[in-house]
Order: C-alpha cells, then structure tokens, then sequence
C-alpha cells in the first residue's frame, strides 16, 4: 500500500507536496520550502536479527551506541542496512526513498524525541518526487513509534569556531 492510501484509510489530515528530486534530505527540506527541523528522514536499521525504521530529522545523523541503547541491545548488535536490504524490503519505493511508516512494511519504528518539538512533519512517500506534509501527533498516533533519543545534530560548518580538527594526535587549524 502506497503512503498516500495509508493515510487516507487513517483519516487524517495531510497535504501532498510535489518536489523536485533531491540527493539528500537536507536538499528536499530546502526543495520543499520547509526549515530542516520539521522533515523527518527514514533510515533503516538492522537491530539484531530484525529491521527497524528509524525516524530523525534531517539536520541530525543517527547515534547508534544510544539508538542501541534504547532497543535494549548492544551497540555491536546495531548498523545502518546496506542497498541491497533496503532495495529487498521496499519494493514499492524507488530506490533510495523510504517512507516513515514501518507499520506498511511489518517493522517497528523508532522516533527521535527531537521531532516532537514540531507541530508538523514533512517527509518522503514512495517516490522521489512525492513530499508529504502532516500533523506530528497524527504521525505518533497512527504509527505507535517507540520514542527516544537517539538523534545528534549535524554540525553546520563555520559554527563552532572553537572546535579544532586534530592530525596525529595534535591539533591542527
């Protein structure tokens, strides 16, 4: 079932967004008019032997040692799935686009706590052209996700002057 027909069997609010293709989820942000804390973005996670969707915003990067954490498992137990995974499970996706509703595909989603701050999300459908736009208690309220911290913000160049990069144990810059 395509995302927009799962929405619509749940009756709640959403609004279909046409967007260029972007190669990053922090270029569809942009593509969509929309500030990068408010669209989510999907990853999928191996988490022991099964599959987990993990859902943070786009201006952050996955922790897996605390994603690991929360899934009570070791951190060792936990990676990112490769292109062949993702390729074999979302089949109605085109490649590279997953959407955040792990319930469509019979896997359980993880939601970082960061994304409950906004009032709306806006993430991918099945296509690259497809933006989706909804209320973040409709999402939680469809989706059950577990809910966690997990997410760590993506520093953004030239913001933190202070922090010095290191070459062979010593401080370069």
């Amino acid at each position: 079932m395509y995302t927009v027909e799962f929405l619509r069997s749940r009756r709640v609010w959403f609004e279909e967004l046409l967007v260029p293709p972007a190669s990053s989820s922090t270029k569809r942000a942009h593509n969509m008019h929309v500030p990068g804390r408010m669209v989510a973005k999907t990853v999928l996670v191996k988490a022991g032997e099964r599959f987990v969707l993990a859902v943070l915003p786009c201006t952050s990067r996955i922790d897996l040692a605390q994603l690991a954490a929360l899934l009570g498992l070791r951190a060792a137990d936990v990676r990112l799935a490769s292109d062949a995974e993702l390729l074999a499970l979302f089949t109605d996706c085109e490649p590279g686009v997953v959407p955040p509703f792990g319930k469509l595909y019979d896997l359980g989603t993880v939601f970082d706590v960061s994304l409950l701050e906004v009032e709306e999300l806006a993430f991918s459908g099945n296509q690259r052209h497809e933006g989706l736009r909804m209320h973040a208690n409709d999402y939680v309220a469809i989706e059950e996700p577990l809910i966690g911290s997990f997410a760590e913000r993506i520093a953004v160049a030239g913001t933190n002057s202070r922090r010095r990069r290191t070459i062979g144990g010593r401080r370069a810059g």
